[in-house]
């Protein structure tokens, strides 16, 4: 673990592992802890893997004022561990809710990010919508599975407007392409790992402005890739693909029997998809 200061003072921290270009990753949640990244399947045997704590998670400090969980505020501190590194180009990662922060970073530093990886991303700071028939049609893929009937019901209360927060944990299968012990364990962890004070900040009322973004990203001619996976409710393939057409280049990518968390359902495949864009 390293640290470093942010605009406001606050200390934050990061872990480096692997070796190669480095590769800055922004984990999502949003305000998860780095560590459910892991070494992203084993993406550190081709890269250095920059993984950022973001404020109030992992090993990063509390700061005194809240309101700096916000999404847009977030980014001074992505710049000031791009600048505590010494890097004038920086190729960016981020991870569903983590995109957002990227795709805000790309706006107001565009000339700061050389390649851009989005990981099953969170489209709201784009104003993607996510229609619930798209969900569910991703939903019918696991039909077959022992857990669907219970978790699909979870899904339709969900969808009406019925959700308890059993519901959210019979939801927990849809995450993943297996729902093996890895992936019981990786959603059990998740309960530790996330701060929710910061993650109801994260996403508030002025965080995002999709007209802005969307704007800038047109601007952005530097590659994209943007992988979805086949199987993700959270940020299904049409929806993801739309987001894609958003830049001059990008790249769309779906990974076959890929849930939320690509890099744990095939961890080979996504390397190599990821790898390749970066090569």
């Amino acid at each position: 673990m390293a640290t470093f200061s942010a605009f406001d003072g606050t200390t934050l921290a990061y872990h480096v592992s692997g070796q190669g270009e480095p590769l800055v990753c922004v984990p999502g949640g949003p305000m998860q802890d780095s560590a459910y990244l892991g070494d992203l399947g084993g993406l550190g045997a081709h890269r250095r893997l920059i993984m950022l704590d973001l404020r109030g998670t992992g090993e990063s400090a509390e700061p005194e004022d809240t309101g700096s969980y916000r999404c847009d505020r977030l980014v001074d501190d992505v710049e000031a561990l791009r600048a505590h590194l010494g890097l004038e180009r920086m190729d960016v990662l981020g991870h569903s809710a983590g995109s957002n922060l990227a795709l805000r970073y790309v706006e107001r530093h565009p000339d700061r990010v050389d390649r851009l990886v989005l990981v099953t991303p969170s489209l709201f700071g784009v104003g993607v919508p996510v229609p619930g028939e798209a969900r569910r049609e991703a939903a019918l893929l696991r039909r077959d599975e022992p857990w669907f009937a219970e978790a699909f019901a979870a899904l339709e209360d969900i969808v009406a407007g019925r959700a308890t927060q059993e519901s959210w944990q019979a939801m927990a299968p849809f995450a993943y392409g297996r729902w093996d012990a890895a992936a019981r364990a990786h959603r059990a962890a998740e309960a530790t790992q996330r701060n929710q004070q910061a993650a109801a900040v994260y996403g508030s009322e002025g965080a995002f402005d999709p007209d802005a973004t969307r704007a800038a990203l047109a601007g952005f001619h530097r590659p994209v890739l943007v992988l979805a996976g086949e199987l993700d409710l959270n940020s299904p393939p049409g929806p993801v693909a739309e987001l894609a057409t958003l830049f001059p280049d990008a790249r769309p990518v779906v990974q076959p029997g890929a849930g939320h968390f690509p890099w744990l359902d095939d961890g080979s495949r996504f390397v190599t998809a990821v790898e390749d864009f970066l090569s």
